[in-house]
C-alpha cells in the first residue's frame, strides 16, 4: 500500500482498537497509536492528524505503516537495541566489599556516583546491588548500649510496671524537660497560602529558657506539668509535693525516673520517708528510652515549640501549660507497652556481642 493512502479498517479492527483504547492496562503510547490508525481509517489527512495528536507527519507515516504490515501486533513497543544492562559476580563482591568494609577517600561514606567510580560499574549497576542488599550508606542511626550493672533487675522492674501495675496504685513516668529556649525569629513569618509553604527566617533571637517537670499517668496519658525557672532538687521536690496534693491520698504512687542526682539527694530521701506511698523505681543508665513520658516531650516539642514563636519566657511557659491541658482534654490515651523483658534482655545482649 503506498504511503499516501488511506487505511481501510474492517469491523473486527475497529473492535480490536476500541477494546485497545478501553482498556486500563494499556500504555499511553499504544493508546495513541491506535487513535491514529482510526484517524486515518475515517480519512484524515496525515498534516491534521499530526496536528490533533501533537505528533510529527513521520510519526504518522510509521504507525500508518506498522498497522498496514502487522496490524494490532505492530503497535506495541519493540525491544530496545543494544546489550541489556548486566553486571557480573565480581563486580557485585566488588561493591559490596567496598560498601561494608572500606570508606572512600573523598567522603565519609558511600555514593552511588563514588562507588561507580571505584568499582568501575555505571551507577544504576550500584543502585541495584544496594537495592538487593539493603545497603543504604546515606542512612545512619544512633545507638547507646547501657553499661548499668543492674540492667536486667531495673528493666525487668520497669517493664512489669507497665504490664501488670500494681493494685490500687498509680504509676507515673517522671522526667524533667530542660533548658526549652525561647526563640524569636528575626523577621515576620510568611505564611502557607496555595502552593506555598510557610516560611521563616533561619536566624532568631533568644529570650531565655525554662524547665518543665512532667508526670506522665501510664493508665490514662494524662501529665501534671509544672514549669520552672531551674531544675534543682528543690524544684523536683516541689513537683513531688504537687503531685502528692493532685492524686487520692489511699492510692500507692510508683514514679519511674532516671538516674539524675537531683533524684537522690538527702532531701528526697526524707521526703520519701515522710510519704510512703511513694516508690521510685530508676530506668537503666542510658536507657531513656525505657521512660514512657519521653515520648510526650518529643510531641511537646513537635507540636508546641519547634515552630512557636516566643518573644518572652512567660509566654514560653504560658504555651507549655496550654498544651498540657489541651493535650489533657482531647489527647490523653493509656500507654501501652508492647515488649517484654525478655525480648528486651535478648536484642541488647545481641547488641553487646555485636559491638564487644
Amino acid at each position: 500500500m503506498a504511503a499516501n493512502q488511506g487505511i481501510r479498517l474492517t469491523k473486527r479492527d475497529r473492535a480490536e482498537l476500541a477494546r485497545c483504547l478501553r482498556t486500563k492496562s494499556g500504555r499511553s503510547g499504544e493508546t495513541l497509536r491506535a487513535r491514529i490508525v482510526l484517524a486515518l481509517d475515517e480519512g484524515q489527512s496525515i498534516r491534521a492528524i499530526a496536528d490533533t495528536f501533537h505528533v510529527s507527519r513521520p510519526t504518522v507515516y510509521l504507525w500508518k505503516r506498522r498497522w498496514s504490515e502487522e496490524g494490532l501486533a505492530g503497535l506495541s513497543d519493540r525491544p530496545r537495541p543494544g546489550r541489556p544492562t548486566t553486571i557480573d559476580s565480581d563486580s557485585v563482591e566488588k561493591i559490596l566489599f567496598l560498601t561494608t568494609q572500606r570508606i572512600p577517600r573523598e567522603a565519609t561514606h558511600w555514593s552511588t556516583r563514588l562507588m561507580a567510580r571505584y568499582a568501575g560499574v555505571s551507577q544504576w549497576q550500584v543502585r541495584k546491588v544496594w537495592e538487593a542488599a539493603n545497603l543504604k550508606p546515606h542512612r545512619i542511626k544512633s545507638f547507646k548500649i547501657s553499661n548499668d550493672p543492674e540492667f536486667a533487675e531495673k528493666v525487668i522492674d520497669v517493664v512489669g510496671l507497665y504490664l501488670d501495675p500494681p493494685d490500687n496504685a498509680m504509676v507515673l513516668s517522671v522526667d524533667e524537660k530542660t533548658q526549652i529556649q525561647a526563640l524569636d525569629r528575626t523577621q515576620p513569618l510568611l505564611p502557607m497560602r496555595p502552593g506555598q509553604i510557610e516560611r521563616r527566617t533561619h536566624d532568631y533571637k533568644r529570650h531565655g529558657t525554662t524547665s518543665l517537670y512532667a508526670a506522665f499517668n501510664v493508665a490514662t496519658g494524662e501529665v501534671m506539668g509544672r514549669v520552672t525557672q531551674r531544675h534543682r532538687a528543690k524544684e523536683f521536690l516541689d513537683f513531688l509535693r504537687q503531685i502528692e496534693r493532685s492524686t487520692p491520698a489511699g492510692i500507692d504512687l510508683h514514679l519511674i525516673l532516671d538516674n539524675s542526682s537531683t533524684h537522690k539527694t538527702k532531701a528526697i530521701q526524707r521526703f520519701l520517708a515522710d510519704h510512703p506511698r511513694f516508690h521510685f523505681h530508676f530506668t537503666p543508665t542510658s536507657a531513656s528510652w525505657l521512660n514512657a513520658v519521653e515520648t510526650w516531650f518529643s510531641q511537646l516539642e513537635r507540636r508546641a515549640i519547634h515552630r512557636g514563636i516566643f518573644t518572652s519566657v512567660p509566654e514560653l511557659k504560658r504555651e507549655i501549660r496550654r498544651y498540657i491541658e489541651a493535650h489533657n482534654q482531647h489527647n490523653a490515651k493509656p500507654f501501652q507497652w508492647t515488649k517484654s523483658p525478655k525480648a528486651i534482655l535478648d536484642a541488647v545482649n545481641k547488641a553487646r556481642a555485636a559491638y564487644a
